[in-house]
Formats: structure tokens, sequence, C-alpha cells
């Protein structure tokens, strides 16, 4: 790949500006001893993990066995991780940690007598201790049960030091690891001989791109009426609706109302890219793509989160899977919470609208490596497998399409809904982040108390320190479930349910290895589309538990998640990427979580939710067995893993026995596991009154008039299903009474 062939900010290379992490000299000191022990040198050796098909010791490979986490910049790009994706109280925590193992005294406190020298009772400082016993103090702090805090700092670090360390590209865009890991990124781009085209450049307005002094015509060229208030320090545009967020929901809403005569501005927080754009680059892929960079954890580290931050939200960043909702959850919905739109024929017709609109295709004409694995596991076992239905052609071989489709063939808001709402006139302002919403006492003697007259936003490029007030009829958030109820408390609203109630659809991952020469299934993890099939996991009254399909894990995230046992391990285990298939336990969770300001995630689960993701993930692990895996485990953090040949049923029963969902990091266990969501719903869930519900059945806030909201977090509950179609539908029935009320209100008012 050539530099100048994807977009700046989806490439690295060597830094332009300085670290700004502020850590001393001496904690950096810590931090790197600390570094070298999670990824050390290590000697070679004539094991078989080094050796070549020729039989002589690869280079690459050698050179990864050399490679230490200590070498330049990676303990700067930590420190810099730990402060710009940490939470407030984790960068606490890491530095004192750092402070404390920067000093003998300190050492000796969490170090026993592994800080001790040849030279007794000389004490030694952490990062002088011999390699090899940095490792025995990190493998005991790991499986310490009772000093979590202390646990977690070291949970921290050994997740960035192992995500920067193998996401980290030089010059040529590569790095120095990928070559002995087998990896190659995806350099497959649109085939079509037409020019590359931006789509929604006739309605952009990328504030990246603009000054003080440019903004202002560039907001009038696209038709938008501007007025500055140099006191207030405001730039005001008036509009009929302003949506925030351009993801499942806002892009639908976006062109629905533009469609029915409304003048719309949508603004997004992040930047717009195209299929040209897109590096598949996992380290700044998932910086710009999404949510605080991918690295987005609820407040006790137990659940990791994915949430796309780009225009067209998770859409441009998801796996393809297009499952329209359930029956028996529309009717719960339906019944249980008396919402009638879920089970009406609006709703129906709906889905077939947006399946029909994103280019929904039900066939796979070639699946990859771990989808293979999937359905040949589940036919070995005489089990179902189901294929599932993409946005995106039947051909479409994309691994990568979770750091943007380089191909342009998956269609994500930004290649649909959104292009017909500026070819309705449409605005859409990138680089622009809402801060509140502009309420006022209601004075039309209507139910709500206030009424929403806009949305005040600043711009994330610091030329521009004027802040943007947009006024409307109308508005709409839809900046998903975990940025909604943040936004609305902060504007005044105190309805109890907003922020509560937040589904996350929990999942728990195992991996199975399949050596190339044992196997006749070929190709790469990597390789191929990320979900091309489904198992469901039944019970014995034939609802389904869990559902199985496969993920998207580049070599960071592959690196960062694995259980650290030892440095030797690690190297042994990245080594055996490329053919180590992933299937993962999604369920339809009956606990919740809370989010009420910007990043303070927290989630409890639920007991059955715990029985069910057990179900999916033992389930899992004898699908990969079935497939002809030499080993399988789980991502535990004792290394949870079971040696398949030679080995009876009665042994995979003892050992599928042990497997359950652990606790996270910072219980009380020795053993403890972490939690995945890419789903995040529910959080100002809609309902027929504000003593169960954030907003009503047409998403209006119960509180303010004209403020309404059209993303995941109106959803009743979890879907229990990749929720896609359940989100575009929803926000399509959402917008179509949207436009209505605003129509019968301007008559009215």
């Amino acid at each position: 790949m050539e530099r100048d062939q994807c977009h700046p900010l989806l490439r690295e290379g060597r830094r332009e500006t300085k670290y700004s992490h502020g850590f001393s000299s001496s904690e950096l000191e810590a931090l790197t001893g600390m570094c070298e022990a999670f990824i050390p040198p290590l000697p070679l050796n004539n094991s078989p993990e080094i050796v070549g098909k020729d039989g002589k010791t690869k280079e690459a490979i050698q050179s990864f066995y050399k490679s230490s986490g200590a070498q330049y910049p990676n303990p700067d790009e930590v420190a810099e991780l730990v402060v710009k994706r940490g939470f407030l109280e984790a960068v606490i925590l890491v530095r004192i940690l750092l402070i404390i193992l920067s000093t003998r005294l300190g050492t000796l406190l969490l170090c026993g007598a592994l800080c001790f020298g040849k030279n007794w009772p000389y004490i030694n400082k952490f990062s002088d201790i011999p390699v090899e016993d940095r490792e025995k103090v990190i493998q005991k702090w790991l499986k310490h049960r009772f000093l979590t805090p202390i646990r977690l700092s070291f949970v921290l670090i050994k997740f960035l030091c192992l995500y920067a360390f193998f996401t980290q590209v030089w010059e040529d865009l590569k790095n120095p690891a990928w070559e002995a890991m087998d990896y190659q990124v995806d350099n497959r781009k649109d085939s079509s001989t037409t020019p590359h085209e931006k789509p929604l450049m006739k309605g952009m307005v990328e504030t990246t791109h603009e000054t003080e002094s440019t903004i202002v015509s560039s907001l009038v060229q696209k038709g938008l009426r501007v007025a500055e208030d140099p006191k207030e320090k405001l730039y005001k545009i008036k509009c009929d609706v302003v949506i925030v967020g351009s993801g499942c929901g806002g892009g639908v809403a976006a062109a629905v109302l533009a469609k029915s005569g409304q003048k719309v501005v949508v603004i997004e927080k992040g930047n717009y890219f195209t299929k040209t754009d897109y590096s598949s680059l996992e380290g700044p892929s998932m910086n710009e793509l999404y949510e605080s960079g991918g690295i987005l954890a609820t407040l006790d580290g137990k659940m990791l989160m994915l949430a796309g931050s780009t225009v067209g939200g998770g859409s441009a960043v998801n796996w393809s899977a297009c499952l329209k909702t359930p029956m028996s959850v529309l009717q719960e919905w339906a019944k249980d919470c008396q919402i009638p739109l879920f089970t009406s024929s609006q709703y129906i017709s709906a889905m077939d609208t947006v399946s029909q609109r994103i280019g929904v295709t039900e066939k796979c004409s070639e699946e990859g490596f771990q989808n293979q694995i999937l359905r040949q596991g589940c036919e070995k076992l005489g089990l179902g497998v189901e294929s599932v239905p993409r946005n995106s052609s039947e051909n479409h071989y994309c691994g990568s399409c979770n750091y943007g489709c380089r191909t342009g063939d998956k269609k994500g808001t930004d290649s649909t809904w959104l292009v017909d709402a500026v070819a309705c006139g449409a605005v859409i302002i990138t680089g622009c982040k809402a801060d509140k919403f502009v309420l006022e006492k209601n004075k039309y003697g209507r139910s709500r108390k206030s009424k929403c007259l806009g949305v005040i936003a600043k711009c994330l490029n610091g030329d521009i320190t004027n802040r943007i007030c947009i006024e409307a009829k109308g508005t709409i958030s839809a900046c998903g479930s975990l940025l909604t109820p943040p936004l609305m408390i902060s504007s005044g609203l105190t309805n109890q349910h907003i922020g509560r109630n937040l589904h996350l659809h929990p999942v728990l991952m195992a991996w199975g290895y399949f050596p190339e020469s044992d196997s006749v299934l070929k190709g790469k993890i990597y390789e191929g589309g990320i979900i091309t099939s489904v198992h469901k996991v039944g019970s014995d009254d034939s609802s389904v538990r869990a559902l199985i399909e496969s993920p998207a894990l580049g070599p960071g995230s592959f690196a960062a998640l694995r259980p650290w046992e030892s440095g030797l391990e690690t190297k042994k285990r990245i080594l055996k990427y490329a053919r180590t298939a992933h299937l993962f336990s999604m369920i339809r969770d009956r606990g919740s979580g809370e989010v009420r300001a910007e990043g303070r995630i927290s989630y409890t689960f639920d007991a059955t939710d715990r029985e069910n993701i057990t179900a999916g993930l033992r389930q899992a692990l004898m699908i990969l067995v079935a497939a002809g895996a030499v080993e399988v485990g789980t991502l535990q953090s004792n290394g949870q893993k079971f040696k398949c040949k030679g080995t009876s049923e009665r042994e995979l029963e003892e050992f599928l026995d042990e497997v359950t969902a652990a606790e996270g990091p910072k219980s009380l266990v020795q053993n403890w596991t972490t939690y995945f969501s890419a789903h995040q719903m529910g959080s100002c869930r809609m309902g027929q009154s504000e003593k169960v519900s954030a907003v009503d059945e047409n998403g209006e806030s119960w509180e303010a008039e004209d403020l309404f909201v059209c993303d995941a977090s109106v959803l009743p509950g979890a879907a229990g299903v990749n929720p896609m179609i359940t989100i575009q539908s929803t926000a399509f029935c959402l917008s179509n009474k949207i436009a209505e009320i605003l129509k019968e209100r301007k008559f009215s008012d």
C-alpha cells in the first residue's frame, strides 16, 4: 500500500507531534520495564514454532523472537494510550503503580524477594530486576484476588502494551511482527473504472478543513442561513430539523425528513471517509472510526465495547449482518411493553424497505476461514447453521469491513440514506460535537414542561473557537445508546430512565487452532466475510439461548485480548494468529447497565445471562473441536485451554464442565475474564408513560417538546440479534411520525 492511497488520518508512520502523556522519566522507566516483561526478547532455539517449512529458521520469526516491548517508541505510545483512553481513576492508579515501582522501597513492597540483587541486601528498582523475575511479578499480580486496583493497573498496561506493539506501523505502513504472524493488510480496492466520488460532498462541511474565517462562507455555500453572535461567541444557523449523529438512526431519519420537505442539518463529531480513504490498518482505523479509539470499557473493566464514531456511525464499521427483528421479540415489545408499533404492518414493511435500500442479499458465494469452521463444525455435530444476510453483494469477500469497506460494497448509511438526504438538500457538518440541547419553558400550555429550540455544538478543530447554535423546529438525538443519555442529562433533563436499561448483547469468545498442515480448511482468520453463518443455541423450550458467530480480530486486538501467561507463551501464540479461529457466544441480555455521563458505563449481569452465555461458549468450543481444531480455549485469564489430539470424549466433557462465565478483573477471584459488546441498546427506551420510559412511542422526550430520540437507545430492550435492521426500521417508522408531528404543530402554532 502506498502512503498516498489512503487518508492521512487512517495511516501512521513517524509521529509528527510530541507526546503529551506527561509521564516523568522515572515513570517511563518503570513502564518500559513492564512492557519488556510483557513482550521480552527471547533466545532462539529449534522449537517447531520458529522453524520454517524448509527446516531453516525464518528470518521474520527470528526477528520477532528478538523483539521487545521496550523498543522505541512503544512505552511512550502506551503512556499516551493510558492518558487518552483510560478513565481518570485508571490513569491515577497506573501512575501511582509506576511511581511505586520506580523506587526501591516500593519495588520491595510489590515484588518481595525478587527485587534483591546479587549484592544482598541491595534492592533493585523494578526496571533493574532481571526480565524473567519481572515476569514472575506480573504473573503474581494478574492472579491476585484481593488488591484488585493493582491488578487492574497491570491488566490495563498489559492490554495497551500488546495492542500498541502489534498495531504500530512505520513509513512502509507495516509492522515488523506481521510477517511472522502471517498477516497481510487488506489491499483490495474498488474494481470499478468510475472516478473516485465522495457522494456526500454536495452537502458536506468538514470543519477539520475550516478556520474561523472560512466556516461561515462554507456553511452559506451549502444553503444555510448563518448569523454571527460575537457577544455569545456563536454562529447561529436556522433549519427545520437538526439531527445529532449520522449512524443507523440518524442517517435514516435524515433521509426520511429531508424527503418530506424539511431542511435538515446533521452534525457528526467524526470525520467523513469513503472507500479510497480506508487503509485497513488496525491502529489508525480504530483510533479514527470508533468511539474512544475502540478502547472503551465499563468502569470495572469487565466489558469492552465497540461503537462507531464516523460519518455513517456503526453502519460504516460493523460486520454486515442484517438479521430482521425476531417475531418473538416484536410480540414481547408490543404486548409487554405496550408498543403496538412493533407488530404493526408499518414496522414489518419498514424492515423490507430498509433491507432493500441497503442492498441486503441472502447468500454468500464464498465463506472465509472462520465461517467455514463454524459451518463444518455444526454439520459434523448435527447442529443447525444458517446463512446470515448482509448489506453487500453475495460475492463480497471482505474481512476488514470493520475498518471501513475498501471496495465500497458494504452499504452503510454513508452510502445510502445520507446520500438520499443530501440529494434532498440536507447538510452534514462533521467534526462537530453536540454540547447541549437548547431548552426553554414551554409557553404553549402543552403537557411537556420544556420546549427544545435546537442544539449548541462545538467544532473539534481548535482553529474555530465560536460554537455553533443550530435553531430548529425539531431536534433529534441519534448519537447512540452510549452518548444520547449523557447529552440529554447534561442539557437538564431529569427523567429517571434516561441512561438506564442499557442492554449490551454480552459476548464471550472461544478459540481453536487449526495448523495448515493438519486441516483441509484453507485461509486465514482475517480473510472473507466477517459474519456469514450463525448457529442458534436452543434450550428445551426451543427458545434461543445464544447466537454463535465469528468476529473480526486484527493482530493488535488478538494479542491484547489473549490471556497473558508468560512472554514465551505469548510469542508462541502470536505466531499462530493467522490460523487461530474465533467464535463467540452472544446473548439477548436480561441484565442491564447505566450510562449517565459520557464514558462512565456500568453493567450488571442477570443470573440467566451467565447460564446462557456459558451454554453458548461451551457449544462454540464443541464446534471448534468438531471442525478439527488441535487445541481450543477461552480468553479466561489463566489461559484455559484443551489439547484435542489423543484425548477422550470424557476428558473433553470434563474440560467443558470447567468453562464458565467468569467474573471481571475487578472481582475478588483468581481467574477472571473480559466480555465484549458491539451492540448497545435501550438506554432511552420508549414506552407508554414517563414512569416506565424516557421517551414516548413517537420517540419524543416526556419532558421536552420537539426533542426526539431516533437511535438504538429507544429500543424497549435487547433485540437478540445483530440490530442494524431493527434500529433502521425503528428509525424509519419514528422519523415518518416525526415528519407528521412537525407539520401538524407548524399549522397549530
